[in-house]
C-alpha cells in the first residue's frame, strides 16, 4: 500500500480539481454542454505527468517502467472513480433533472440513459488514463532519460 500513497494522493487531487471544475460549470450553467468536459483530459493528464514524475524522483535508480505505469494507471483510476461517483451523486440526488437536461434523441428511456451516462463517464476516464498514461511513460523510460542527460552533457 505505500508503494501506492504517491499515486492515491495525486488521484485525490485530480478528483477534487475535476469535481471542482463541474462545479464552476454548473455554476455558468455550462456543465450541460459535453465538449467541456474535454479540459478533464488536460486535468487528468496533470495529474497523472506529475504523480509519474514524482514516483520516479522517489524511485531513483529503482524506476521502473512496470511501476511508472501501474503509478499512472492508479492516479487515474482513482481520479475516475472518485469523480464517477460524484456525478452519479449529483445527477441522481442533487439535481434530479440534470441527466433530462443532458438527453438526447437517442435516450429511449431514462434509467437506461442513466446507466449509460454513468458508463460513459467511466470509460471515458479509465480510456483516459491509460493513453495518457503509455504516452508519458515514453518520456520516462531510462533510454530517453539517457539521451536527454547525453544532449545536456555535450
Amino acid at each position: 500500500m505505500k508503494n501506492y500513497a504517491l499515486p492515491i494522493r495525486f488521484g485525490v487531487a485530480a478528483s477534487g480539481c475535476l469535481i471542482a471544475y463541474f462545479l464552476i460549470l454548473s455554476l455558468l450553467g455550462l456543465h450541460v454542454n459535453v465538449f467541456y468536459s474535454l479540459f478533464n483530459v488536460v486535468i487528468t493528464g496533470f495529474a497523472i505527468y506529475e504523480a509519474i514524475k514524482y514516483y520516479k524522483v522517489q524511485k531513483g535508480r529503482d524506476f521502473t517502467y512496470g511501476e511508472g505505469f501501474v503509478a499512472g494507471l492508479v492516479t487515474g483510476g482513482v481520479a475516475t472513480f472518485i469523480f464517477t461517483l460524484f456525478f452519479a451523486l449529483y445527477s441522481t440526488e442533487l439535481q434530479p433533472g440534470f441527466l433530462e437536461e443532458l438527453s438526447t434523441k437517442w435516450a429511449s428511456t431514462y434509467r437506461s440513459f442513466e446507466a449509460i451516462v454513468f458508463l460513459v463517464v467511466a470509460v471515458m476516464g479509465f480510456t483516459t488514463s491509460l493513453v495518457l498514461t503509455l504516452a508519458y511513460m515514453q518520456l520516462f523510460k531510462a533510454t530517453n532519460t539517457t539521451k536527454i542527460k547525453q544532449v545536456q552533457n555535450s
